[in-house]
């Protein structure tokens, strides 16, 4: 082999380790989970769900979305008519801090990715939270990774599966979902 040669191999070499380092090196967040057994992997393709509504306040923007089995639900009713939503039922919570439309400068649109929520009704697995469970998984911008919420995130997280509990008990009589299927 010639030294033009031994320099492309080298070269090639050299390009694929640091390509494989990187690959390694991403965060699978579906690998996820927190204390009481609710995993991301339990939400993946949550991306693609329907929207459900969207809502703001002064820190954060957010889209709330569904799986098939809650929108199926919302449209039968639930929980206007006071039924429960049925196990499997599952919605994301993406939260943004909002930034303004540099192309329309009265719109508030998404940000920088703040965390992703979750909930999930499973009766069983979750007897003692209302039937549902919660994870709150923060996301670090520098990083490009997420990571459970704790007692220092805003709002505290109890870093289980029934952190959402608490907050949800106003809306006992809802099945503890605040979020209202919006009228399309």
């Amino acid at each position: 082999m010639n030294n033009v040669q031994i320099a492309v191999i080298a070269s090639a070499v050299t390009v694929l380790t640091v390509a494989g380092g990187l690959a390694l090196a991403e965060q699978d967040k579906y690998t996820l989970s927190v204390p009481g057994g609710l995993a991301f992997a339990e939400f993946r393709g949550y991306e693609g769900w329907q929207v459900v509504a969207t809502s703001t306040n002064a820190k954060l923007v957010a889209v709330i979305l569904a799986n098939p089995e809650m929108i199926a639900a919302y449209k039968a009713g639930i929980p206007g008519n006071g039924k429960p939503f049925p196990d499997g039922a599952k919605m994301a919570k993406i939260h943004w801090t909002p930034k303004m439309n540099q192309y329309f400068p009265d719109t508030t649109v998404p940000g920088t990715l703040h965390d992703v929520d979750f909930m999930v009704k499973d009766s069983k697995r979750f007897a003692d939270s209302g039937g549902w469970g919660w994870a709150a998984f923060e996301y670090d911008a520098a990083s490009g990774t997420f990571a459970p919420g704790t007692e220092a995130s805003t709002p505290p997280q109890a870093n289980d599966a029934k952190c959402g509990f608490a907050c949800h008990t106003i809306v006992q009589g809802r099945d503890y979902v605040f979020t209202d299927y919006g009228k399309r």
